[in-house]
């Protein structure tokens, strides 16, 4: 029997589960002969709108030049092919070939199959996934306020006047 995490800590238990989750579509994507790292390009490209590279590594999970050697290999592999962007000439949005589309259509059926079967096993309604979007828009929410307040702070810092204890110690450190 998998071991199952004995830490309230949150971020271990959404890792915990997440490596499952993973290895599950991994095994599931297998079947195809797709990684995991393929299928998440495969899934928001298949919508035919076409993507740009930036808006592909925030969904796939993945630095930039990480995600272009896999992107090439797709090419290779006749499964994605690169445009212009008709509104940004410097940018290229990333489509998907026929036999892409094919292996979207496939693997989409298996995952979405898979995952149903697991959504099904917490018996909760779809409640799990609904929870987990709202922890994540908040987790966000929160980065973002943090992130905006250690700049106002760090800009009030540099406004302030030194306070008196403040020279002594710089020139202690000297």
């Amino acid at each position: 029997m998998p071991s199952v995490p004995s830490s309230p800590d949150l971020a271990h238990l959404l890792s915990h589960a997440e490596r499952r989750v993973v290895r599950r579509l991994a095994a599931v994507l297998a079947e195809e002969d797709c990684t995991v790292e393929e299928w998440r390009v495969l899934s928001i490209v298949g919508d035919g709108r076409g993507h740009p590279m930036s808006e592909i590594a925030d969904h796939a999970l993945m630095p930039a030049p990480s995600l272009t050697k896999l992107v090439d290999r797709m090419v290779a592999d006749n499964l994605v092919h690169r445009r212009p962007d008709p509104h940004d000439r410097r940018r290229v949005l990333l489509h998907l070939t026929p036999r892409g589309e094919d292996l979207h259509r496939r693997t989409a059926h298996r995952v979405r199959a898979d995952q149903a079967r697991l959504l099904d096993a917490t018996a909760d309604g779809g409640a799990l996934a609904h929870l987990l979007l709202r922890l994540t828009a908040a987790a966000e929410t929160l980065l973002t306020a943090s992130d905006d307040e250690a700049r106002f702070t760090a800009r009030d810092d540099d406004a302030r006047p030194p306070a008196a204890g403040d020279a002594r110690r710089a020139a202690a450190r000297s």
